[in-house]
Parts: C-alpha cells; structure tokens; sequence
C-alpha cells in the first residue's frame, strides 16, 4: 500500500473473470480514483483487461443492491436485515417441514467462484438443508472436464492445463483464450505468452467453427461442423495407433486401458469422419503426426468442447492424446498445477484414493445422475412443475442468474412463480431475481476479501496471493460467509440471532478436531488471531503443500506472510506430479474409464447423422462476461456486440442483409437479432453471445436495458444434455434464419 495525502493506492485480486489479475486501486476518501494492472503481482506482471477497470463501475452502479429486498402485494420494499431474516425464517422451516428436505433446492451461479466466503461457507448451508436439489452453472459451462478428470485421475478439478511458457506445439479446440485468458485454465495476458511462444519458434493450431481472436493469432486455423468435436478427436486417436505413433514416454508404468480405448476407436478413421467433421482426412491425420512428434506440445479445449452432446467424450480425448503422446506431466505439456490450498490432490495419501463415485442418486423427474453432488440445472423448470414426493417448492438462489444463463428460459421463470417461497442472495435485481419473495444482497468484492480457492488449481503458475478489502462495509451490511450461517441456523431451527462468531468458532473447531486429532487444540491456539475465511485458509495454507505446517517447516507459507508479500508469493513453475497427484483405487491413470468406453457405441451411431443446414454456437467477447457486466458502462459502451455473426455466402442464401433484422427459429422458438455479415464465420454457423436478453420486466439493470440483446438460449432446449455429465447442449443447434 503507497500513500499520498488523502490518496492511497492498495493491491487487489481482480474477480471478474478466471485470469485472476493482479490490480492497484487508487482510493481517495473511499471513492475509487483509478485502477490499474499491478507491475509487482507475481502471477499476472501488470496484465489488466477492460474488465478489471470496471471494477470501479460496479461498486459504484446504483443499481447494485445494498439493502435487503422483500416483496409484499408483487412489489419489492426496502427492508432492513432483521426484517429479512425474519420473514425467511417464517416461511422457509414451514416449506421444508411440509416437503422434506428435498423441497428446498439451491442454485448457485459462476460469480461464487470469486467469492471465498459463498465457497467456504455455502456446503455448511447445503449441510443443514441436507436436499439432494442442488444445481450450479457447472452443468451449463464445464461439467464434463471434472466428469473426465475425476475418472481419470480421482479428483474432481484434477484438471491439466498447457504449459504454455514452456511448449512449442499447441493445438486449440473451442476455446478462446485470446478473449478468456483461460477458462479452466487461468492465464492472464495469453496474448503476450502465445506471441512469445511464437517468437520462440513454436506453433499454434486452432480448429474452431469461428475465426476466432485466438485463431487470428494462430499460425493455422481450421473450421470444423460445431458438434461433431468428438468425431475429430477419435479420428486423431486411431491415427495414432495406426500409424504407431503412441509414446508414452514416463507415463508408461501409470497408466492402464491402453488396449481398450484402442479397441474402441477403431470404427473411427480419419477417412471415416473427415465428412462429419467437414475437415479432411490428410489434416486430421497431420495434426495427429505433428502432436506426436512435437518435443513440447499440448492439446487444450474448452467450453465449445464442452456444451454438446458428447461434452465428456471430448474431455475426456483431449487427455488421451496429451497421454499418448508423452505429452502430460510433462514440461510443455499439459501439467497438474500445485494449489497452495484446498485442492484435493494435495491431501490425504499421495497416488492413490477413492476416486469419484457418480450417480449416488438421480433427478426425481428426468432420472438424471448426480455428478459432484449436482444435478443437472436444465432438471431444475421440471422439478419444480411436476408434482409428487420431493417435489422442489422452496429455492435458494446464489450470484445465480438461470433464467437468462440456462435453456428455455421462459419455461423456468414461469415455474419459478408457482414456488412456495424464493430466496436470492445477489447485488441485482435481474431476470432470475425478481421472481424472488427475499433478496439479500452481497457485497461488493472490493468490500470483502479475495483468495482463489478454485483458480490456484488450474493456474499456468503456482502461486499464493491474498487481498484484504479495500473499501469497508457499512456495518449493518453482513459478509456472505454470515449469511449463509444465519440461514443455516434458520434451517436447523436455532434462528438467525445466533451468535455468528461463537458458531463459527464451534464449526470450524469440530472441522480442526476431525482433521488434526490430539493436536487439534494447538493447531486451534495457532489460528486464534483470525475468523471467518481468514481462518480457514491459513489453516489449509500451514497445512498445505508449501506450508509452514504449523511451526515444524519454519520456512513455509502461512497467510500472515502471504499478506506481507508485495504482489504475492510465487510458487514456480509447474512440476511433474505424477503419480504423487492420482487419487484413484488403483494409483494409476485410468485412460479407459467404463463409462467413457461404452459411450463411445453411442458416438457410432451419431456419426452417420446428417449435418444440419445451419447451426448457431455461442461467442465469447472481452467486454462480457456473466449477463449482470453489461449493466457496466465502461463495459457496455461501444458498437452493439449482441449480433449474430453470419458468413457471406449464407447472407445471400438466406436474403439477409449486413446491419438489418433477422428472425431465428428452433422449432416453435425465435429471437430477433441484428444481422453481422462476417467471413470470420464458417458457412452453415451463426454465431451469438450468451448472456444477453435484457428486456422482461421488473428487472432493476437500467444500463442494460438500454440495449437489451437477444437471449440465445430462448432458442434451445432444456432436454438437450450430455448423458454422462448433464452438462447443457448449447452449441451446434440446428436453426432457421428469415428477414424482418
């Protein structure tokens, strides 16, 4: 922290997106001055993208609420914090003793993944619910890469990501980390490391239905029919076993199925699914030979990989390439970084463990299975219609936004109207919101602190950083971590007027006794300083890894020294973890998981299907992120970005014209868009961000409304999943494009 005068300048993790940048604050008698990207952060060295400056415009929107909302006779009122909990604690134990536990379901939404207090304390609340209806935007985003990496590796987010700053050869598919930085991948300034790579002498080849802004930097860029990603990949994998190509390398004496998933690809040649994929059989055969021979490559897709049919599959190949290609656990490869904290492969017995059970129980409608203790979201519309045991009659929404983020949005707010009682915890009042009876809201983030539980875990660098709140709270204004205890005393029939610090301290020290045995009492003594998250994460830093492990590893990491580290802590490269990382029953890398094998028949059948005419995907762009940023309006300034991209020669099929209105159909669905004439497309795609469609009623999001967009999920439906992980379709739908 540097001071001048009345104005200071304090360091902050960014929250906005999964680059995790580090940011200097300037703050003048609390208001925000400027905000600029910190030189002297460890991880992200200065980077800062338009989002990390709207920082300022967020805590600052007007519409961001500050005060808890309760709706009497259909319209919100101002309400105070004991006004709020009251009115939950009256109607909420009244819903679940009438249904039973899983009459209450809860949604919690992707801006919890920066919010350490909604992470560490959101399972004490689902606990107390003890509902089986638990939902998250991971079934709408990456469901299907923790689905293949639990199976394969025996942990959930035992997820490889490239190492960049140290490969030659990479191969992209579906994803735009030009634009993202990452997405289960965090890596701020891509730019800057893929152009160094570059320079460097190493290549980077994106296969995508878009000439996306990670494309324009590529060396080689190749179109592919959006969903068939699965067709592509298994035809890269029999190249390998054809031609002889495999080289496991280190990995040999890890992993096991190498027979079986040789078996399975078979029915998969180049030459076989060149016209699916409408790329050619020599390309996807060359792209094979070039991983393979490369010293340092690595294959890395993402969300265009993710959201359709055979989402998992996808995943799930990637792996296998980078594995068979000596390529994982490599330097220059696809690596497992080390979190500094609470990541599973970091704990318990290295090399071995229980790996994933999935399918423990299954949606009460659609028999869906559970995976990582979720349900399908798409599930949620249905299980709150249709009646009968465990119907869902009471919701709890958190930073959660379905009705825009998830399909068939219509469907599901009518469904909302018919619940018993709403709960959001949110700081607007949006699509999803308004059909709330209690809105609490959150604080804005640079009022809490900031630690990255989940992003350490898929970071190109290991690292350790910390952010204290820059601006205070008012004092009637709870941190989340204090709400959610209060509804989970509300739950367990204690109240809301606990004692918060006193059932935090009993928590977490019945946590520290499980963990720590005989020595629980001096751990306990050793953390007396902190409470709330604070407290937890210095105990899972001591104890982790790198840490001091409680005064016996003097020279490790604690969280008093993290706070006195100027930028951070970091941590080195990523190393080679295997078999240390594997926490599977056998201890060894399961390249042919038996689900993942048998699904590969359904993927035979699929791929004599036709290819639709026409198809729509979604569009990832710097200025959008989660649907509540286009009520910023440094974000939202600027040429109209909610338009459907379309290639030339589909604008002359279809009569279109470059600017004009256009009707598109899916089914008895539309939406009207606004046409963009682009060769940046592949013919037979349109293209359309997500998140957009601003304009229903009720809603408290001025600057958004102003343009409000076209919902590209209105179009799709809530049927459409992938078997294995539940995760949503939302990419390469069949559509029909007219005039207006």
């Amino acid at each position: 922290m540097s001071n001048t005068d009345s104005e200071k300048t304090v360091k902050r993790i960014c929250p906005l997106c999964e680059a995790c940048c580090g940011l200097q604050v300037t703050i003048r008698d609390h208001q925000i001055i400027r905000i600029r990207g910190d030189d002297d952060d460890v991880f992200s060295h200065g980077y800062i993208c338009p989002k990390g400056a709207a920082l300022k415009d967020l805590h600052e929107d007007p519409d961001r609420l500050r005060t808890p909302l309760i709706k009497r006779d259909g319209k919100f009122v101002v309400a105070s914090w004991d006004e709020a909990f009251a009115e939950i604690e009256r109607r909420l134990p009244a819903v679940r003793n009438a249904g039973g536990n899983d009459a209450v379901a809860t949604v919690i939404g992707n801006p919890a993944a920066h919010k350490i207090g909604l992470l560490l304390y959101f399972p004490r609340l689902a606990r107390a619910l003890g509902t089986r209806n638990v939902f998250s935007s991971s079934t709408l985003d990456q469901m299907p890469k923790q689905l293949s990496a639990g199976l394969m590796f025996g942990s959930w987010l035992s997820i490889p990501v490239p190492d960049l700053e140290r490969s030659d050869f990479m191969l992209i598919l579906g994803a735009n980390p030009m634009v993202s930085n990452g997405s289960l991948w965090t890596v701020p300034d891509f730019r800057g490391k893929a152009k160094a790579m570059r320079l460097r002498g190493g290549r980077i080849v994106t296969v995508d239905p878009r000439r996306t802004e990670t494309a324009a930097v590529s060396d080689v860029h190749h179109f592919i029919q959006p969903g068939t990603d699965v067709f592509f990949l298994l035809g890269m994998v029999h190249t390998l076993f054809a031609e002889q190509l495999i080289n496991l390398g280190g990995l040999a004496e890890h992993v096991e199925g190498l027979a079986e998933v040789q078996a399975a690809v078979q029915a998969f040649a180049p030459e076989l699914v060149a016209a699916r994929c409408r790329i050619e059989a020599h390309t996807i055969r060359q792209l094979a030979r070039q991983l393979a021979v490369a010293k340092r490559g690595v294959v890395y897709a993402r969300i265009g990989t993710c959201t359709q049919e055979f989402g998992t599959q996808c995943s799930w190949l990637v792996d296998v390439l980078n594995i068979l290609t000596g390529h994982l656990d490599r330097e220059g490869g696809a690596m497992f970084p080390k979190a500094c904290a609470f990541a599973a492969n970091t704990v318990g017995t290295p090399g071995v463990g229980r790996g994933v059970p999935v399918g423990r129980h299954h949606s009460r409608v659609a028999r869906a299975p559970e995976i990582m203790g979720e349900l399908p979201l798409t599930c949620l519309a249905e299980e709150i219609e249709i009646p009968g045991e465990g119907q869902v009659r009471a919701l709890i929404t958190i930073a959660s936004n379905p009705v825009l983020s998830a399909p068939n949005g219509d469907r599901l707010a009518a469904a909302l109207e018919q619940l018993d009682f709403m709960l959001s915890i949110d700081i607007y009042l949006n699509e999803t919101t308004r059909h709330a009876d209690v809105i609490l809201p959150g604080l804005s983030p640079l009022e809490d602190v900031h630690f990255d539980l989940a992003f350490g875990q898929f970071s190109y660098r290991n690292h350790a950083r910390f952010s204290d709140a820059v601006l205070p709270r008012q004092p009637a204004h709870p941190p989340e971590w204090q709400i959610l205890l209060r509804l989970a005393a509300i739950v367990q029939g204690k109240g809301a007027l606990i004692d918060i610090e006193e059932a935090d301290r009993q928590l977490f020290s019945a946590e520290v006794h499980k963990n720590c045995g005989p020595h629980a009492d001096a751990v306990l003594q050793l953390l007396a300083g902190w409470s709330g998250p604070e407290k937890q994460i210095d105990f899972a830093l001591r104890s982790g890894p790198y840490g001091d492990q409680f005064g016996l590893q003097p020279q490790g990491i604690n969280l008093a020294k993290i706070k006195a580290a100027t930028g951070g802590l970091d941590l080195g490269p990523l190393q080679t973890r295997i078999p240390e990382v594997l926490r599977t029953p056998s201890g060894k890398i399961e390249l042919a998981p038996a689900l993942l094998i048998a699904d590969v028949a359904r993927a035979a059948q699929a791929l004599a299907a036709a290819a639709p005419k026409l198809v729509i995907i979604g569009r990832r762009q710097i200025r959008s992120g989660n649907s509540w940023m286009h009520n910023l309006p440094s974000l939202a300034k600027g040429p109209y970005r909610c338009t459907a991209l379309i290639h030339p020669f589909d604008m002359d099929r279809l009569g279109l014209t470059d600017g004009g209105l256009g009707r598109i159909t899916s089914g008895i669905k539309s939406i009207e868009v606004q046409i963009e004439m682009s060769e940046e497309m592949m013919p037979g795609v349109v293209s359309l961000p997500h998140g957009w469609g601003h304009d229903m009623p009720d809603t408290q999001m001025a600057v958004a409304a102003q343009r409000p967009g076209a919902n590209l999920n209105a179009l799709l439906d809530e049927q459409g999943r992938d078997p294995l992980s539940g995760n949503a379709v939302l990419s390469g739908i069949a559509v029909d494009i007219y005039p207006l």
